[in-house]
């Protein structure tokens, strides 16, 4: 998931167009409209899915609130290129996977102005190198060379292709002299939480390449190590967005997704029912979600939540 996060090819663009009114179907018909009369939203909305965790967690979530309150929801899967030009373009409506300042700066500077922010419902994503709470020990990556025996001099890491991957090689690993002695184990994310499991259930040692968020945070105690010499990258937020005149036409959902926040305890939860191991129903896995975390609808809807039972 990660290299798809990190490496999304900017070819995908020139596809928009078809991607967009593929997924949108409907022959044509105007899934945006006006504003209704007296200020209520419209209700019809089309929100953009691009297949990165917690999207698809955030996007299953808002689709079982917003269809309780009475909205048409339609999902459009596409690439990060095809999801800023649909939204510039009019063709979504909305879309909940933002990355600022940083991962996705060129495509703001290009349809920032087309778009609405909604503003910053997460704000601690960040490329982490982690180990597993037990390891007292080690506390920042600058520890790691003191610990080469007990983990073998490897990092266990994810796709090769995969932006942690370059990041952890090319910075992380030089900035704390980790580059000759030590190996990144490339090899996918799935293969790195396998490791990372067994690992735990014998509570040996392990250090891997992590990102937040991830419901890995939710499914074990994990620490992630510090980074005095900031070689892993700045934290950035995450933003919901829409399509020029959302704000207009989407007065309450627009309100919704201004106070939305989440923790990291939160997002990695949802996570976990909606695109952990042996998910088949991201919906169901959200509805069980909002069931246990009544309070989170009552932060984010106000008095709108009122009446909803999951």
């Amino acid at each position: 998931m990660y290299s798809r996060k990190r490496m999304t090819g900017l070819a995908a663009a020139g596809m928009s167009g078809i991607l967009l009114l593929t997924a949108c179907g409907g022959g044509g018909e105007d899934l945006t409209g006006g504003s209704d009369e007296g200020g209520e939203d419209v209700k019809d909305v089309n929100i953009a899915l691009i297949a990165w965790d917690e999207a698809i967690a955030t996007t299953a979530m808002w689709q079982v609130i917003l269809e309780e309150k009475g909205y048409d929801v339609s999902i459009t899967d596409v690439d990060v290129a095809p999801m800023y030009q649909g939204a510039a373009n009019g063709d979504v409506d909305l879309f909940l996977d933002t990355w600022l300042p940083t991962t996705h700066a060129d495509y703001w500077e290009d349809y920032g102005d087309q778009l609405e922010d909604l503003g910053t419902w997460y704000d601690n994503a960040v490329l982490t190198i982690t180990v597993p709470e037990y390891m007292e020990d080690v506390n920042s990556i600058a520890d790691l060379p003191d610990h080469a025996d007990e983990l073998g001099n490897r990092i266990v890491g994810i796709d090769p292709g995969a932006g942690l991957t370059r990041v952890t090689k090319e910075e992380a690993m030089p900035a704390y002299g980790l580059e000759e002695d030590w190996e990144l184990m490339e090899s996918s994310t799935a293969a790195m939480l396998a490791e990372l499991d067994s690992a735990i259930a014998e509570e040996e040692p392990i250090v891997v390449t992590l990102w937040r968020p991830h419901p890995a945070y939710a499914q074990y105690d994990l620490k992630d190590l510090e980074d005095p010499e900031g070689a892993m990258g700045e934290t950035e937020e995450i933003h919901a967005v829409g399509r020029e005149g959302f704000g207009e036409d989407y007065p309450d959902l627009t309100g919704w997704m201004e106070g939305w926040t989440m923790t990291d305890e939160e997002l990695a939860s949802l996570e976990v029912l909606t695109v952990g191991e042996g998910v088949e129903d991201e919906q169901a896995g959200a509805r069980e979600w909002l069931s246990e975390n009544p309070e989170f609808l009552e932060r984010t809807l106000g008095e709108d939540a009122e009446g909803l039972d999951f």
